[in-house]
């Protein structure tokens, strides 16, 4: 049901802004508190994957011995260290990594204070639906994170790191040049994860339906595919197995939330029918 009391327009921008206020308040808390917790966590878990005691590279290590097929993550001499060629750099990494800790935990906070926003102006039935959709969408973002940090990045950056084009070449990378890739392909992954909700609202907006998905799953193997290859540039078929799966369940978990065709929801009342009715 949608609010009794209708509020004007400056009630509404009022509202906004105080929304606004309490976010900005909540980011500016969470990012002191980071500030304070970022030097003891930096090298556990943003620098984890320079060395091979990463979680992902000994999952992998482990299930080599079982899978012939696997890549080599054997954790002989991997353990990158960092370059820092700019006086602020290491500064400058140290602010910019509190706040983005601070907004990915302080996402759940503004999910929750723009449906209070919103809710009040919607009817039942619509606030039932964008509750789950700003709850989805907010625990699809953190799964796509957690996949770009357990997954993609680690396997991307030790291709990177052990390539060589010649052995007269030796590899050191910078500070800035790792935070740059940690944060990008982390940021990809959460907003490819977002797919999902966008299939939702299409699908209740009317402009699409569960068959095209049917339609067209042969073309999002194959889109998944190339997805997965543009991602990760080793194009070794293990790297391609491992990301292509959860970019193509994306497809699949889409699938399973889109409505069905008007039509195609006949037929099937009509197939359920007794034969006497028909």
């Amino acid at each position: 049901m949608r609010n009794e009391n209708e509020m004007s327009f400056w009630d509404h921008l009022e509202e906004f802004r105080w929304t606004l206020i309490r976010i900005i308040a909540a980011l500016m808390v969470l990012t002191v508190v980071w500030l304070i917790i970022t030097p003891y966590i930096f090298d556990s878990i943003i620098l984890a994957p320079r060395s091979s005691d990463f979680v992902t590279y000994r999952f992998f290590e482990n299930a080599g011995r079982y899978i012939p097929f696997l890549p080599d993550f054997s954790g002989e001499a991997f353990n990158v260290k960092m370059l820092n060629i700019n006086m602020g750099t290491q500064f400058m990494t140290y602010i910019s990594s509190s706040f983005a800790f601070a907004v990915l935990f302080t996402i759940p906070y503004i999910l929750f204070e723009l449906w209070r926003f919103i809710g009040p102006a919607l009817y039942e039935k619509e606030a039932k639906g964008m509750k789950k959709a700003f709850g989805f969408g907010g625990f699809m973002f953190l799964v796509g994170c957690l996949v770009g940090y357990f997954i993609v990045f680690p396997l991307i950056f030790r291709f990177l790191i052990t390539f060589e084009l010649s052995e007269n070449i030796e590899n050191q990378i910078s500070l800035d040049s790792y935070m740059s890739n940690f944060y990008t392909l982390i940021l990809i992954m959460g907003v490819a994860f977002e797919l999902p909700l966008v299939f939702w609202l299409l699908s209740n907006l009317g402009l699409i339906h569960r068959s095209f998905f049917k339609k067209f799953r042969r073309h999002a193997v194959v889109g998944s595919l190339l997805a997965a290859a543009i991602i990760t540039p080793s194009g070794d078929p293990f790297s391609l197995f491992v990301v292509t799966i959860p970019l193509y369940m994306l497809w699949e978990i889409s699938a399973f939330l889109v409505k069905k065709d008007p039509v195609e929801e006949e037929d099937e009342a009509e197939d359920n029918l007794p034969a006497e009715a028909t």
